[in-house]
């Protein structure tokens, strides 16, 4: 055994050099011979006429582009309003609703004022469209006893957006409290926080300028429960002891109300707490003419859109 043993390295030894000797001899073998002159391509490729070449085929100016985007349109062309010739039947032609001038009526109170024994109205019209519309305003109260006067200031207005969230609006109006018509311009929009503003100045005829102030948050409490605060305040620019105004702050009313929205929102009942009080020279004036100062009152009302 060990005999075979040792002989193994000497039989894979001799294997080797038998398999490497052609392999040595191939390698030993002269490359002088091959003449490498013969292949000199330097003459071959001066031989090509390349001017024999014909490349018309290729000229730009003679390629069909016709069937590329631009120029003129073939026939069977698509038409402008893709309708591809098809009419649009007895609905005509669509169009974006925001062109279409529509119109609507926003109550946005109409309740009774205990304390004053009175009914409060704040009413406004609208036709046009998102561009331009014409509105029509009026608020005001109206007395339930003795001679049931109106006082109410209305106006007629042109309004237009101005930016994203505000717009503008100017016409004309008139005030049956102190019988009297004035020009009138306005700004409306959401300040900051979703406050609801309003501003608007009347100018009279007899150069007694208003400056009307409004502010109003909606504090949602559920899908339909809804407290809306608002406040009002109004400037004068001169004295009108004739209806108890006075230059300056003349007046400030604040009504805090709780809203049920109903019938998609469009009608909301509510119950709220009103008050009103003189500024300024205003409250000396009033009591020279024995008139409450200052008033509160439950109110009952609705508001709704339609």
């Amino acid at each position: 055994m060990k005999t075979i043993k040792k002989s193994l390295p000497f039989i894979g030894l001799s294997s080797a050099v038998l398999l490497t000797s052609p392999l040595a001899a191939a390698a030993e073998m002269d490359m002088s011979d091959m003449d490498h002159s013969g292949m000199d391509m330097t003459d071959d490729m001066a031989d090509m006429d390349h001017g024999d070449m014909n490349m018309s085929g290729m000229q730009g100016g003679d390629m069909d582009m016709s069937g590329m985007q631009g120029g003129e349109p073939p026939a069977d062309a698509r038409s402008p309003d893709y309708s591809n010739g098809v009419g649009y039947g007895e609905y005509g032609k669509p169009v974006m609703m925001g062109s279409l001038p529509t119109w609507g009526i926003s109550v946005d109170d109409l309740g009774y004022q205990f304390e004053d024994d009175q009914i409060n109205f704040e009413i406004e019209g609208w036709y046009g469209d998102d561009s331009s519309r014409l509105r029509l305003r009026t608020e005001g109260h109206a007395a339930t006893k003795d001679d049931k006067e109106i006082d109410s200031l209305s106006s007629l207005a042109y309004w237009q957006p101005l930016s994203i969230f505000w717009n503008g609006k100017a016409g004309a109006a008139y005030n049956t409290e102190n019988d009297k018509a004035a020009l009138m311009a306005g700004i409306v929009g959401t300040a900051p926080y979703f406050i609801e503003t309003d501003a608007r100045v009347y100018v009279y005829t007899d150069g007694q300028v208003q400056l009307d102030l409004g502010a109003e948050y909606e504090w949602r409490l559920g899908q339909h429960w809804v407290v809306i605060p608002e406040a009002g305040l109004t400037v004068f620019s001169k004295d009108d002891t004739d209806n108890n105004n006075t230059k300056g702050f003349n007046e400030l009313e604040a009504e805090v109300r709780l809203t049920y929205e109903m019938l998609s929102r469009q009608l909301s009942p509510y119950v709220g707490f009103s008050y009103e009080t003189a500024l300024s020279d205003t409250r000396d004036l009033r009591r020279q003419n024995n008139e409450d100062v200052d008033t509160s009152s439950v109110t009952v009302g609705v508001k709704f859109w339609f």
